[in-house]
């Protein structure tokens, strides 16, 4: 058995951009002549696929779009946030976030990316920063708007294709660990059956233990010699077992 994929969120976990995702958001709330109030916008988007997001903001504000706005509005606030990332002279990743990548790899451990942002502005940040070898990138664009998180759609569609891609590994939800920071992300791992180590980027601790199975301030303290103990079944010190991982 043991550990073997690590299931990592974008927005949140690997990359700090939530100002971003507003700002391209307020953007097009104000050129299609609608309020930029997004108080709600923690409500509505963290955690959530783009389209979600802006379908549930457009009918907050009494406007109903079509299948054809949708994509059109889609299309564009993933333009101006691509164009928000490029402009940036260093990007906002959290730290040890390159670390902790290169540790999975090292561990022989497949790693997908698990977002709701575009698959092909992840693809543009890992090769920016110089990242190879992550081995599946299930993007917004992956589920239908049914599926956004808290449904666990792109969950159950990581392990798909983790399994044709790889089809030795006979991987199974009990096999993979998710890092998810937002609590629709936390649902959404544990509704496909995943274990999840919340990290404390966007609440505090006490906010979210009770969510997870396990909880870590940084990813620096996600120690994954213990993980793949805990995974093979070996017997561990009863005071790592309190819900934090390191």
């Amino acid at each position: 058995m043991g550990l073997k994929a690590v299931l990592l969120n974008f927005s949140g976990v690997i990359i700090r951009d939530e100002a971003l995702h507003r700002q391209s958001l307020e953007e097009l709330l104000l050129e299609e002549n609608l309020s930029p109030t997004l108080s709600d916008y923690v409500q509505v988007c963290r955690g959530r696929s783009h389209l979600a997001c802006l379908i549930d903001l457009w009918q907050r504000q009494g406007r109903v779009l079509t299948p054809a706005q949708q994509q059109q509005l889609l299309r564009r606030q993933h333009q101006r946030y691509g164009q928000a990332l490029a402009r940036l002279e260093q990007l906002p990743l959290y730290p040890q976030v390159g670390e902790l990548i290169g540790r999975i790899q090292g561990a022989q451990i497949k790693i997908a990316i698990v977002s709701g942002t575009s698959e092909q502005a992840v693809e543009w940040v890992l090769n920016r920063v110089g990242w190879r070898g992550v081995d599946r990138i299930i993007g917004g664009e992956a589920a239908s708007l049914g599926g956004s998180r808290p449904a666990p759609d792109r969950y159950l569609l990581a392990l798909q294709r983790l399994n044709q891609g790889f089809p030795d590994l006979s991987l199974q939800a009990r096999d993979c660990l998710a890092v998810e920071a937002s609590c629709t992300g936390i649902t959404a791992a544990q509704r496909a059956g995943i274990p999840v180590i919340a990290v404390a980027h966007y609440y505090p601790y006490q906010i979210i233990h009770r969510r997870a199975n396990w909880v870590i301030d940084h990813l620096g303290e996600l120690d994954l010699d213990w993980l793949q103990a805990y995974y093979s079944g070996e017997t561990l010190p009863s005071s790592l077992l309190q819900g934090k991982v390191g």
